[in-house]
């Protein structure tokens, strides 16, 4: 499976403009025809504008839907669409949603972490649900940014069976370090591949590091951006899967009856 991420830089408060950059990149990535693609967290916003939020927000996914599922449909392409800063049943909420090749959403998400340093839950509304969906027989699930830092949501993902998680975020350039080890953590841990696709540029004072990363269940880098925005490609191969559960049985060797 080949998946592609779009790194972006977005503007803050601007959706028209975010929207209409994120058509361009999705355009420009289908030239290396991946299988998937792959856009950061609250694109359509930037994380995140305090005033007028919910003007700013998305309704209920509807442009989403219309805008990004459409090119899926277009391109016969799966897109991970991020999330966006979304209004539903009165409430600003982080979703995610993911769309197949027929341009259908196909699994939506809240971001059930909210990021309290910032003041994310003074705005967001935190969701209540956790999240896994097929792509092209790949079984995957989808995090958000401060949600990585929670081991044990990972975990209640991995148990059902995951082949593939995505981690959209808005990581700023000042913790990499922690980004890196994290998803590579998530990876071996779980033995899954883990897709992060983070921003990049500024946010009011917030500079976002970039280095969107593919990392292989034992915990290699398959491929990993820089700092300014870019299109990162990189293939999965299922067959490493297959050898790593099959040399270090962790799922089988697990004692749950002793977990708290």
């Amino acid at each position: 499976m080949k998946i592609s991420c779009l790194q972006m830089n977005m503007h803050l408060g601007c959706p028209d403009e975010n929207y209409a950059h994120a058509q361009q990149m999705i355009q420009a990535a289908m030239a290396e025809k991946p299988d998937v693609l792959v856009l950061p967290e609250t694109w359509n916003t930037g994380f995140f504008p305090r005033e007028n939020l919910t003007g700013l927000c998305d309704q209920d996914g509807e442009r989403v839907k219309a805008e990004i599922g459409t090119l899926a449909k277009k391109y016969r392409a799966n897109i991970v669409a991020g999330s966006v800063s979304n209004v539903r049943d009165g409430n600003v909420y982080n979703t995610a949603m993911v769309f197949d090749r027929n341009g259908s959403c196909i699994a939506s998400y809240d971001k059930t972490h909210l990021f309290t340093p910032m003041g994310e839950n003074d705005y967001y509304t935190p969701g209540d649900h956790l999240c896994r969906f097929v792509l092209d027989d790949v079984k995957c699930g989808i995090i958000i940014c401060y949600d990585v830092r929670f081991p044990e949501l990972t975990r209640s993902l991995a148990v059902e069976g995951l082949d593939m998680l995505f981690v959209v975020s808005q990581w700023p350039k000042v913790r990499t370090f922690h980004l890196h080890t994290l998803i590579a953590a998530r990876a071996i841990e779980n033995q899954m591949f883990v897709v992060c696709c983070n921003s990049c540029g500024t946010a009011g004072e917030i500079v976002y590091g970039g280095n969107s990363a593919i990392i292989d269940p034992w915990g290699q880098t398959i491929a990993v951006a820089g700092e300014k925005e870019e299109i990162l490609t990189g293939a999965c191969d299922r067959g490493a899967l297959t050898e790593i559960r099959g040399t270090i049985p962790v799922f089988r060797d697990r004692r749950p009856e002793l977990y708290s």
